[in-house]
């Protein structure tokens, strides 16, 4: 099937498999790595993109279903060279170790962000439940979306 995509403001087409996921669209045909692939059961949050404006898990819908969308990956953030505040804010305060899961966190953020530019940590944390991070407790990660909240204020 073919399909017309706007990753990252680039316009797509591209012939996939129906069974194709999103998320190995935008790894394996785009060559965007920067989304990533932990357990292709929507648990982790590692694939986390924008989908038409809303952060979404990208393991688990259909690239054929992304027809005709605006998608924003990890790398389509940063504009004319310069970090998105939360890429910033990540590097700033230690919110990443291994960075596996970084990607998803962001893409994650970036949604509540939208929704509420102003969270307090409870529903920072409430708006991370879907993304696990294997080596950090979340504090430097909440701390992360935190100044990032307030540098884009």
């Amino acid at each position: 099937m073919q399909i017309k995509v706007s990753v990252n403001g680039k316009e797509h087409i591209s012939d996939v498999v129906p069974m194709m996921s999103l998320a190995s669209y935008l790894r394996e045909v785009l060559l965007l790595t920067g989304t990533h692939i932990g357990c292709d059961t929507s648990s982790c949050g590692a694939c986390t993109i924008t989908l038409d404006g809303k952060a979404v898990k990208s393991c688990t819908i259909l690239a054929v279903q992304a027809d005709g969308s605006e998608i924003t990956t990890i790398e389509g953030l940063a504009k004319n060279g310069e970090m998105h505040p939360l890429q910033s804010a990540f590097k700033e305060n230690h919110g990443l170790q291994c960075g596996f899961c970084t990607p998803g966190m962001i893409m994650t953020a970036s949604g509540l962000l939208d929704e509420n530019p102003n969270p307090s940590e409870d529903e920072i944390r409430h708006g991370l439940e879907g993304n696990f991070c294997r080596c950090t407790g979340y504090h430097n990660i909440v701390k992360s979306i935190q100044h990032a909240a307030e540098s884009m204020k």
